[in-house]
């Protein structure tokens, strides 16, 4: 589902990731872990084609990142979906709208749209919120719409950098509970996190980074 053979990517001369090889299956529930600047954001943004490797093949559901033209890069994208620590969230759009965003970017019938929507809402119990602006949602229910938002176009792939960072104990669990589900009906799930606490006792394959490279794995 997502390959990595031998990937190495820089920012002017400075290497952030280096000769990386890495496997994840399809229905995995992986997590990468590792300290800041370890590289780990870098990862995410080289799967999902924000960046582009300088050496090195990754494949994600088929694409060969180093080869998509920037016109093919959206057709992957509803391959993949992605959770932002920071939400960006549109305050100026009720929950609803910024969830349908991504599908009328996409020229999806309305009805369609209000159906997908919906669906997805109730599966992050969110279905009562539809209407309300993301300012006043505490921030667990703000990073259920992110993955409503994630999830809405159903992909394949589903990717998420630090996604309970910025929540509470609790909070957290429950957010973590949800992408087991969501792990459960067939998507691929990729975490990256720096809290151990996320997946020790998991059962789950933990990757890790140190130095730019992979320094090992464990099972959770």
């Amino acid at each position: 589902m997502i390959r990595f053979s031998d990937v190495t990517k820089s920012y002017n001369d400075d290497v952030v990731i280096k000769d990386i090889s890495l496997l994840i299956e399809k229905g995995e529930l992986a997590y990468i872990t590792g300290p800041s600047g370890a590289g780990k954001t870098t990862l995410l943004k080289l799967i999902y084609a924000a960046e582009k490797p300088d050496k090195g093949q990754i494949v994600v559901a088929g694409w060969d990142i180093g080869k998509l033209k920037q016109s093919t890069i959206p057709y992957l994208r509803r391959n993949v979906g992605i959770v932002f620590q920071d939400f960006r969230l549109l305050n100026n759009k009720t929950v609803f709208d910024n969830i349908a965003l991504a599908l009328r970017i996409h020229d999806m019938h309305p009805k369609e749209i209000k159906k997908d929507v919906n669906a997805v809402l109730k599966e992050v119990h969110l279905s009562h919120k539809s209407q309300i602006y993301p300012q006043h949602l505490s921030g667990g229910e703000q990073q259920r719409v992110v993955i409503a938002r994630a999830m809405v176009s159903k992909p394949t792939v589903l990717l998420a950098d630090e996604p309970t960072g910025n929540l509470d104990d609790k909070t957290s669990d429950s957010i973590m509970d949800l992408f087991r589900e969501i792990n459960a009906i067939g998507t691929t799930v990729l975490l990256a996190t720096h809290d151990t606490s996320l997946f020790q006792g998991t059962g789950r394959r933990v990757i890790h980074i140190k130095n730019k490279q992979i320094a090992g794995e464990e099972i959770g």
